[in-house]
């Protein structure tokens, strides 16, 4: 913020920038390891309240993050979170990526079948193994979990990754239970 701010000869009395303003830029508007785009982004605002200031119209301004689609535009990055994990057989995963890493799909859903894991999605080797391991993990406590053990001898289990054409490595599904 101060580089921004010296960048474009303003004060911090005349740029303020709220904390949930900064935070919508980063979720809904930057998606890296680093922060080259977050302070792009800034700059960007930055210079919206240089020139609102230049042209006379303010003399000091409030950058809330209501205001971000009117100077930053449209969001570039949705909270697929959000709209993922309502829907019912939806996990969520973390993934190592080249840019920093990123949050994984898994889908789950129980099919006619004789009993079988049918795993879809380019998944690595750990992945494979992690998935076969969490189905043996359900299948010896499928009784204290109050699963009836015939349930897996006329169904299937289908997991689907669908970012998992992509390169990564990956971890085991988040769970509040578990840490990493």
């Amino acid at each position: 913020m101060k580089r921004q701010l010296e960048d474009t000869g303003l004060t911090p009395e005349q740029c303020e920038i709220t904390e949930d303003a900064i935070r919508a830029v980063i979720e809904d508007y930057t998606r890296e390891a680093g922060v080259r785009n977050l302070e792009r982004e800034i700059g960007a605002i930055c210079h919206h309240v240089a020139m609102r200031v230049a042209e006379g119209k303010e003399t000091r301004m409030r950058i809330e993050a209501k205001d971000l689609h009117e100077i930053l535009g449209a969001r570039r990055f949705e909270n697929e979170v959000a709209m993922r994990t309502s829907v019912p057989g939806v996990a969520t995963g973390l993934a190592w990526t080249p840019s920093g890493g990123d949050i994984l799909f898994i889908e789950c859903a129980r099919v006619p079948g004789k009993g079988g894991l049918i795993l879809t999605g380019q998944l690595g080797d750990v992945m494979k193994e992690s998935a076969q391991a969490a189905l043996s993990l359900v299948k010896a406590r499928a009784a204290t979990l109050g699963i009836d053990q015939s349930l897996f001898e006329n169904s299937d289990i289908h997991l689907h990754v669908p970012a998992g054409a992509s390169r990564k490595t990956a971890r085991a599904p988040a769970s509040p239970c578990s840490s990493p």
